[in-house]
């Protein structure tokens, strides 16, 4: 029997079948107690592999996403914004938005939950079987720019390019010279109907050549690639952060 354990454990091992090989025995002791029929016992081992793999790939796709806090929107503060689209955000988070290569922009005031909103749709995504990426516009800039100085730009654009969904956090924070303005555009591009971006801005699309290095074709380009196929969030009021810093004065 021993001679056998082992070498089940090590063809288990070579499978990669890492739930059969640990309760593989403890399951036979119990089906033999038990009685149970031989395919209800390989079901059961089956389903726990199954539910393992699929944790720890949800796991994998978390770590892969970068997202700097998990969040989700059973932790959102409704009653803070003065103006926000409740149904709508519920209904994006069902991430329809996805397989039709569509986008998400959601535009507001700084402390508003637009992070927060966007972290979540991540997760989400994440949870649901889809490869993610939490970014910043200033991130890819910077990123990239490094890319193409070490001449390597194709390969560091794959980081965004593969991903099902990117979401690019803080557009309009800080201005972005003409060099970064060409790399987001290819970004843009290259995902523009092909795989979902959303993106968190604390300005109004009419503003936006100001973030562009007021390169109004650019800006047009860029706009023109997000607006075709995309859901408009608009969030309005004052920071939440502000709020509870004027509530201890």
């Amino acid at each position: 029997m021993k001679k056998i354990n082992k070498i089940l454990e090590e063809k288990l091992t070579g499978l990669k079948l890492q739930y059969f090989l640990e309760n593989y025995q403890a399951a036979a002791q119990l089906a033999s107690e038990s009685q149970m029929p031989y395919l209800e016992f390989l079901a059961e081992l089956v389903e726990g592999e199954t539910a393992e793999r699929n944790e720890r790939a949800v796991e994998r796709r978390l770590r892969n996403s970068k997202l700097p806090f998990e969040k989700s929107m059973d932790q959102f503060q409704w009653s803070h914004p003065e103006k926000i689209n409740r149904l709508q955000i519920e209904n994006i988070m069902r991430l329809d938005f996805i397989d039709k290569k569509a986008n998400v922009l959601i535009v507001g005031g700084s402390g508003l939950g637009k992070s927060h909103i966007a972290s979540s749709l991540i997760r989400q995504a994440c949870l649901k079987g889809y490869n993610a990426l939490f970014t910043s516009a200033i991130e890819i800039v910077n990123y990239l720019t490094a890319a193409r100085a070490a001449n390597c730009l194709d390969k560091a654009l794959k980081r965004y390019l593969r991903p099902d969904i990117v979401a690019v956090d803080e557009i309009g924070y800080l201005p972005i010279d003409k060099l970064g303005c060409d790399l987001l555009f290819q970004v843009v591009s290259q995902r523009y109907e092909r795989g979902s971006i959303i993106i968190t801005s604390n300005k109004p699309f009419k503003n936006w050549t100001e973030i562009f290095h007021n390169d109004a074709a650019v800006t047009s380009a860029i706009l023109d690639r997000l607006l075709h196929h995309s859901e408009v969030v608009i969030i309005e009021g004052k920071s939440y952060r502000m709020k509870d810093r004027s509530s201890l004065n």
